[in-house]
């Protein structure tokens, strides 16, 4: 009866909209790794067979996800979350390097990323922690616990893949919908312009500029609502941090991560090196112009100008192929997603459930900007692939669980039970 209920259940929208998002990630990458010699489809030595093989993979784990009880993903989500955090400790021990990044399992001709399936993971830990009827985010204790649940696998993440670790951070939008002060966005806001203009100018520039808006709000608050102590500190911490960024960019980010930065900020110019990538991008999607060259047409794809286009650049196929018509399809089918989700989650009747759904909505959407604004060259390169999209079988496995885990609650009425 529990299974029938589900098919019965289950938003065929969200299923659909997956479905046509795999099915045209994979054309995107046939035609992006299509070798020269003809082949079959299911060839495992190319590419797009690969992905082909993790397509159908999908498959049964749909449906055990589909077949699993509904309250197994919320009793068991300590142990899940807990089993994602060994896997990215061990990375420092076993992780084999691939291009320069030390975060993956080998497994013969086939490779795991542990940071994949720890998003979803980490959204059920942190739903279960919301789900906790004692929880209030107005309290600082249980502020600072949430952030931690979030912040424990960027910690692991970071060293090996700051691209990864960027997502989790996603998850403070949840923590916001949930009741977590708006301050706190406000802050990861102004560090973030901050760091950017830090890079730009010079740091005396930034500390007169935060002296002078300072004053300002501060004279133009409320006579009630001035705290000169508080005024003071922000300050205080602003400059500490103007000063701070410096070291950070030379000491703690890589040279590869520092040359993308200056490449996007425009401080250098390098068309065949570091800005190579950005710059065939460009070409690449603007070539397609309203309508695209049409399906396997694209020169700069077979041409094979732009590297990792099967990868993080896949979007790159569908603005040369598809053009700006196509592009704006695949935009709204991701953005329809997303909106279905975040509809589906705030009709559910737990915060466990609601929680989730809210984690699984701001995941795609992280993942969909940042890579589409790093194709379009306005944000650095970070190796953020595009969900349903790009090739690896790890993140079509991980979308996969983390997207049908939530079809699942709402299909099975978990909030009813």
């Amino acid at each position: 009866m529990k299974n029938q209920s589900t098919r019965n259940n289950i938003d065929w929208m969200v299923v659909t909209l997956y479905i046509i998002l795999v099915a045209m990630g994979w054309l995107n990458i046939y035609s992006a790794s299509l070798p020269l010699e003809e082949t079959s489809i299911f060839d495992l030595s190319q590419i797009y067979g690969k992905q082909l093989l993790f397509i159908l993979i999908s498959i049964p784990l749909i449906i055990v996800i589909l077949s699993i009880d509904g309250k197994f993903f919320e009793k068991f989500s300590s142990i899940i979350f807990i089993v994602a955090l060994l896997s990215l400790a061990g990375l420092f021990v076993f992780g084999k390097e691939i291009k320069g990044q030390t975060n993956w399992y080998s497994f013969g001709s086939f490779s795991l990323q542990p940071a994949e399936f720890a998003k979803f993971a980490t959204a059920l830990a942190l739903s279960k922690y919301m789900g906790n009827v004692q929880v209030n985010l107005s309290i600082p204790k249980f502020q600072y616990q949430a952030l931690g649940i979030i912040f424990l696998p960027v910690m692991l993440i970071a060293p090996h893949d700051p691209g990864s670790a960027l997502i989790f951070s996603s998850l403070t939008l949840v923590l916001y919908r949930e009741g977590l002060p708006a301050w706190y966005l406000w802050t990861g806001f102004i560090a973030i312009i901050v760091f950017i203009c830090s890079l730009l100018f010079e740091p005396l520039y930034i500390v007169l500029a935060a002296l002078v808006i300072t004053i300002l709000l501060y004279f133009r608050s409320r006579p009630m609502n001035r705290n000169i102590v508080l005024s003071s500190i922000v300050f205080v911490l602003v400059t500490a941090f103007t000063f701070s960024v410096d070291y950070v960019f030379e000491s703690v980010f890589q040279q590869h991560h520092r040359d993308r930065f200056n490449i996007l900020l425009g401080k250098e110019v390098d068309m065949k090196g570091i800005g190579y990538n950005i710059n065939q991008s460009k070409i690449a999607v603007g070539s397609g112009g309203w309508t695209g060259k049409g399906f396997l047409e694209g020169t700069q794809t077979k041409g094979g100008f732009v590297p990792e286009q099967h990868t993080d650049y896949i979007f790159t196929t569908v603005g040369e192929e598809w053009g700006f018509a196509g592009s704006i399809v695949v935009i709204a089918l991701f953005i329809a997603l997303i909106l279905r989700i975040l509809y589906l989650a705030e009709r559910q009747k737990t915060k466990f459930s609601r929680v989730y759904g809210y984690c699984v909505a701001s995941i795609l959407f992280i993942h969909f900007f940042i890579n589409t604004a790093m194709v379009l060259g306005l944000f650095p390169t970070v190796g953020v692939p595009l969900p349903m999209f790009s090739y690896g079988g790890s993140g079509l496995l991980s979308f996969t669980i983390l997207i049908f885990i939530f079809v699942k609650m709402d299909a099975n009425k978990v909030n009813e039970w």
